[in-house]
């Protein structure tokens, strides 16, 4: 009797254990990974132009720390405001709005980055001027802006 109970552990042991035993340690591996791969393609530029990264791109891996460690809605700020002083803060802001259509994940800062091109827009422009660039992005927040600087 002793010898038929033997087996039939031996044979709950078999292929399928051993299967079973692999795939419960290889897939969460296989989801890790996939799910890196998944981040990394992701644009975070917040620029719609702008080329899809792979981890292995040379540009990526060369790359300062400064940008690496920089949370999109300040790159796209950064973006923003060369765009207000080499152009004009109304291009910032169809830009701004676009960024926010485009990746409602930046929603939650776009007060934040429209008081500062606004801001930026009186020591550029002066309060007057800044302010005729006023629009309804993000509520009233670029006029909202262009007063507290002005005052």
């Amino acid at each position: 009797m002793k010898h038929s109970t033997n087996q039939q552990t031996r044979r709950g042991r078999g292929p399928a254990h051993r299967i079973g035993r692999t795939l419960a340690l290889v897939l969460p591996v296989v989801m890790v990974l996939s799910g890196t791969l998944a981040v990394t393609r992701v644009n975070w530029s917040g620029s719609p132009a702008g080329s899809v990264l792979t981890a292995s791109d040379a540009s990526v891996i060369g790359a300062s720390t400064r940008s690496a460690a920089r949370a999109p809605q300040d790159v796209l700020r950064d973006q923003l405001l060369t765009e207000l002083h080499d152009k004009d803060p109304g291009v910032a802001l169809t830009h701004l709005q676009q960024a926010v259509n485009g990746h409602p994940s930046l929603a939650e800062h776009c007060v934040s980055i429209a008081r500062a091109l606004g801001r930026a827009a009186v020591r550029v422009y002066g309060p007057s001027r800044a302010q005729s660039y006023a629009r309804p992005v993000c509520d009233t927040s670029f006029a909202t802006g262009v007063a507290a600087a002005h005052n």
